[in-house]
């Protein structure tokens, strides 16, 4: 069952937005609930703050606590027939000595250089982004960009929600375009109030974070270039490109402009009359007989197919450079379309349509789905860092491209904006108007960004949406909503950590469906550090398996599975602190592969282990975001063929996943996975419960 989750608020001051925020940043900070170091108000005053710098891990430990956990795979060989994991592992051992006197001390002191030549860090100045994002040549489509999904707006009526309609032949409301335009000034109200230090200012270590990662969604555009793309360079605040916001509408391309020439914000309600006086542009061109190049599908083909297309687009005139030059400098984009998907269409005998049922968890997933990818992938520039999209029965949500930054800040910056629900008072009318009343005459503070193109880039876009289509058609994309407990439970009645709690969920599932383990990969922050990103948490342990191989064995007491379960929620706690403070060991394994000179032979045997790749094919990808109260859901694409992708909200009183894998694979199904966590967290409830006896244990379940 689904449970409707509130989205209308009282008015909140900017104070009530520090303090929510510093909540969910603090539990970001610090999963672990760990003690930290405080320091006293005369030292702080005396000494500006500062994030130190990402350290390179020590050699070492680093090789230590990747043997480590190596365990429960060779653990898995063995229990399958393979060597003793002992035997396996002193080989590896082995491996690691030989290269830790040999090789490895020559490429950690190489790191160690090429640290001090870096302005800020080792890994983010040279390393991170481009292997773990713009050296990928799959396309952003599913595979690698974000999406999120708003609670609906308690101010819109429930007729637009069930039943919208549109008067004019663009197909668009104008209630979805007044949520679009109250959005887009939460959103932009957001960034100011940041820009003015009035939320999180740099006077501390969180601020100092904070002010940049947020600086980094706006005004910001992957750019395709030929093997490794790049992100546009930010534009300086005098270009009068960064007062305007991208507007895609039927795969049209406008740039509305959102501050005066001061740089002050205009009121929502010229926002709002900007963007009816573009619809109303694009009615008029439907009307003629216009028809769009749909451009933008490309940005959803393979980067090097759309950094061929893209070069040849702007070789074909100096309007076409101007035109990506306001898509890469824009705020951000806002998509309007043309559809509601999943509302049914008229009946062709009877001319009726079923009003859209509003929260059962199919209208929960094609909404999802909508800001995933759209019906075709038309309307989106899947390059540009952040998207606005509403639909014609106003939901609305956001899509990202990741590089930028990681999906908590949009995530932090879309709670505030739909937070507040749309306030009459402060548009000239408490309900939009038709679009066909007089109040539509033309205003300025807008403009159409046209592309000049050619036979090729028609096919081409042709092309790519056969392909975009293909991928969509092989996304099994849906949420879970489990309702039976939450995160207050988990930490007041089971007295556990919620994220290392759902991790073990996970892994239970997992196994449940699968009968085996695989090497699973969690995102922990590093924000601790100067201009530092993420490391890998290894949710896989030699005690996580223990646990769960004891929730699937019949004969295993209550009291055995509960002291596992602690046990291996103790290790991933453990994890998570070491990889919040820099001292994980994926990024600095990357680091090290990289200062290797194969030209010159050098190669460890170490590396070329194959469960070197193994441990690090991360069919389980999964991320926690905040409680996620006023978001439906949220997802990214399974990295692997053969896994999932899994994001969660573990709210109070609720646990949202989103979970994404392939309908192609045999082995994966994403209803399967969802039944199998549902199952996991209820025989955990079980275990945990206070009163819980062996004779109440459930019965085990193979999925």
């Amino acid at each position: 069952m689904l449970t409707r989750c509130p989205a209308t608020f009282s008015n909140h001051a900017i104070s009530h937005t520090v303090t929510k925020l510093s909540h969910a940043l603090s539990a970001h900070m610090n999963p672990s609930g760990s003690t930290r170091r405080t320091f006293s108000a005369g030292a702080a005053a005396n000494r500006p703050p500062t994030l130190p710098r990402l350290p390179v891990p020590d050699l070492h430990r680093t090789l230590s606590k990747y043997l480590r956990s190596l365990v429960p795979l060779l653990q898995e060989d063995e229990a399958r027939g393979g060597p003793s994991w002992r035997l396996a592992l002193q080989q590896r051992q082995h491996w690691a000595d030989e290269f830790e006197s040999g090789l490895g001390a020559k490429c950690q002191e190489r790191l160690h250089a090429l640290d001090r030549s870096s302005p800020r860090n080792w890994l983010d100045d040279n390393i991170w982004l481009k292997k773990a994002y713009h050296e990928w040549r799959l396309p952003l489509l599913i595979h690698s960009n974000w999406w999120l999904a708003f609670f609906n707006d308690d101010s819109i009526p429930q007729q637009v929600l069930r039943e919208p309609t549109s008067s004019n032949l663009a197909k668009i409301n104008p209630w979805q375009v007044r949520r679009a335009a109250w959005l887009a000034y939460r959103h932009l109200e957001f960034k100011d109030s940041v820009a003015r230090q009035e939320i999180h200012p740099n006077t501390t270590r969180t601020g100092l974070w904070f002010q940049e990662a947020v600086s980094k969604i706006f005004n910001t555009c992957r750019s395709p270039r030929p093997h490794c793309d790049s992100l546009s360079p930010q534009p300086p605040p005098h270009i009068p490109n960064t007062r305007k916001l991208l507007i895609m509408v039927n795969d049209w391309i406008y740039a509305v402009e959102v501050y005066d020439e001061n740089r002050a914000l205009l009121a929502v309600d010229i926002i709002e009359q900007r963007l009816r006086s573009i619809v109303r542009d694009v009615t008029r061109r439907v009307e003629t007989g216009e028809e769009p190049v749909p451009v933008g599908i490309l940005s959803a083909d393979h980067r090097d197919r759309w950094t061929e297309n893209l070069q040849h687009l702007l070789s074909l005139s100096a309007t076409n450079r101007a035109t990506l030059e306001v898509i890469q400098q824009s705020i951000f984009a806002i998509s309007l379309d043309s559809h509601t998907l999943g509302l049914h269409p008229r009946n062709s005998s009877h001319n009726f349509r079923s009003p859209l049922a509003i929260d059962p968890p199919a209208e929960v997933d094609t909404h999802l789905h909508n800001i995933r990818s759209s019906i075709n992938a038309r309307n989106r520039w899947f390059d540009k860092g952040y998207t606005l999209i509403v639909e014609t029965n106003t939901r609305a949500g956001a899509m990202g491209e990741h590089s930028p930054c990681d999906a908590l800040i949009p995530s932090i910056v879309a709670d505030y904006a739909v937070t507040q629900s749309i306030t009459p008072e402060t548009f000239s009318q408490p309900e939009p108007a038709p679009f066909s009343s007089d109040r539509d005459l033309d205003v300025g503070g807008w403009e159409k960004l046209d592309w000049v193109t050619d036979a090729r880039i028609q096919a081409e876009c042709i092309a790519a949406e056969s392909r975009a289509k293909s991928l969509i058609a092989d996304s099994d994309d849906s949420v879970l909503w489990f309702s039976d407990y939450g995160a207050e439970w988990i930490k007041s009645v089971a007295c556990l950590a919620p994220d290392a709690y759902v991790q073990m969920a996970l892994q239970l599932a997992w196994y449940k469906t699968r009968g085996c383990f695989t090497a699973t990969y969690e995102t922990a922050l590093t924000r601790a550090f100067d201009k530092a990103r993420t490391e890998t948490i290894r949710t896989l342990s030699e005690d996580s398996r223990a646990w769960v191989l004891a929730m699937t064995d019949p004969t295993a007491s209550t009291a055995t599975r509960l002291t596992l379960l602690r046990r291996a929620i103790q290790t991933h706690t453990s994890l998570t602190r070491e990889a919040a403070t820099g001292r994980g060991i994926d990024r600095h394994l990357l680091g090290l592969r990289l200062m290797m000179r194969p030209e010159t032979g050098e190669r460890a045997a170490l590396f070329d282990d194959p469960l070197f790749e193994r441990s690090q094919e991360w069919k389980l990808s999964t991320s926690g975001l905040s409680a996620g109260v006023l978001f439906r859901g949220t997802g990214f694409g399974a990295p692997y063929h053969g896994g999932y992708g899994i994001n969660y909200l573990p709210g109070p009183d609720l646990i949202k996943f989103g979970i994404e894998s392939k309908y192609s694979c045999t082995e994966t199904s994403t209803a399967t996975f969802q039944r199998a966590i549902t199952s996991a967290l209820r025989e955990m409830r079980v275990v945990c419960s206070p009163e819980t006896t062996h004779a109440d244990a459930p019965a085990v379940a193979r999925l």
